[in-house]
């Protein structure tokens, strides 16, 4: 690590803390956010990734990756966003096909620890596999580490996504089949979850519920907590909206007793948390924010935005409201030419929402 990105580093969390002694008693969702999608990516072999664009017309789609987890939150992002996908015997995803396409490929699973039991962390199964943190667990664990040592920390909005394979996307070869998610599996989401940060460093629908009737309630008429209750912790939300957010919701009404905000439609007694990934076109984002709706939303999607050093979705992702707003290029690329890069006019990451400042 350089000098200079030492003290960029250092210059982002001066900001940080000023801006958490400045606006302690504001309300979590009064505040606008950078993260990264598809976190935990790391980047595709040139060679196999030159194959994959011959045989799939949007494997271009894929070229990007990111730095780790705990790099991204040293840099100043606190949005993360986790893929997981279900290994209850273990070795299911230890043999990428891509990994045998291609001879002279960096090792993969050198450790064994695809082999183990576990939820496993990656983009697509067959073609873009590889991962900073392969496991769960592995990604919990980083993220503890790196809390632990930033104490104070501006909360972290993490949003998990469980993944399952459509039968289309197996028959195409890119992906193999996967396991469907049931109430154990989420149960054990959860425990893992505490497990391994802590529940002290969760915030939970239950903490946020506190005595209002249901979730929903509590963020529209009593509203979030304020930022020097929550400093330190994480915040989760699952990325789904149909049978999934539903079987996490099934015997939790309202999410009691549950880690894990999901995207339920406004008005539910479970909804808190939004998932509105484009801002040009959501165009109820703001009022939707302005009634208390925590919203993620995204910059840039498929490369598209970096690639034609187009800010619009951006822009209207700021204007909008949304609280989380995530990027594939909080960093310039490293596999094409562009300057694109997002980050607030500060160059940081974090601010208070413009959509709650006093006119």
């Amino acid at each position: 690590m350089n000098s200079k990105h030492i003290i960029h580093i250092a210059l982002v969390f001066l900001l940080i803390s000023c801006a958490s002694n400045k606006y302690g008693e504001t309300p979590i969702n009064q505040f606008q956010v950078i993260g990264s999608h598809n976190s935990y990516k790391q980047a595709i072999d040139k060679h196999l990734l030159d194959t994959l664009k011959v045989l799939y017309p949007w494997a271009n789609e894929l070229e990007y990756s990111h730095i780790s987890l705990p790099d991204q939150l040293s840099l100043g992002l606190r949005n993360l966003e986790i893929d997981i996908y279900a290994d209850t015997q273990g070795g299911r995803f230890a043999h990428p096909k891509g990994f045998s396409m291609i001879p002279g490929q960096s090792p993969y699973n050198a450790d064994g620890v695809m082999n183990r039991p576990g939820f496993k962390i990656f983009h697509v199964t067959e073609i873009d596999f590889r991962s900073s943190c392969p496991t769960l667990k592995i990604c919990l664990q980083q993220l503890k580490k790196w809390s632990d040592s930033h104490p104070n920390h501006f909360p972290v909005f993490i949003t998990l996504e469980a993944k399952e394979n459509s039968q289309k996307e197996v028959e195409e070869g890119r992906s193999s089949p996967t396991e469907n998610f049931t109430p154990k599996l989420f149960a054990e989401l959860d425990s893992i979850i505490l497990a391994e940060l802590g529940k002290e460093k969760v915030i939970t629908p239950d903490f946020v519920r506190g005595n209002s009737e249901t979730l929903n309630k509590a963020i529209t008429q009593q509203g979030w907590p304020k930022l020097n209750q929550v400093k330190g912790k994480f915040l989760f939300i699952l990325d789904d909206n149909g049978s999934k957010c539903e079987l996490y919701l099934k015997d939790h009404p309202s999410l009691k007793g549950r880690v894990l905000f999901v995207n339920a439609k406004p008005g539910d007694p479970a909804s808190a948390t939004l998932i509105l990934n484009n801002p040009k076109e959501d165009l109820s984002i703001s009022d939707l924010a302005k009634h208390g709706y925590l919203i993620r939303t995204r910059s840039d999607a498929n490369t598209i935005q970096a690639r034609n050093n187009d800010y619009s979705q951006f822009d209207a992702a700021c204007q909008s409201g949304a609280q989380i707003i995530t990027t594939d290029y909080y960093k310039v690329s490293d596999f094409f030419k562009s300057s694109y890069r997002i980050a607030f006019k500060d160059n940081t990451y974090v601010r208070k929402n413009p959509l709650f400042e006093k006119k």
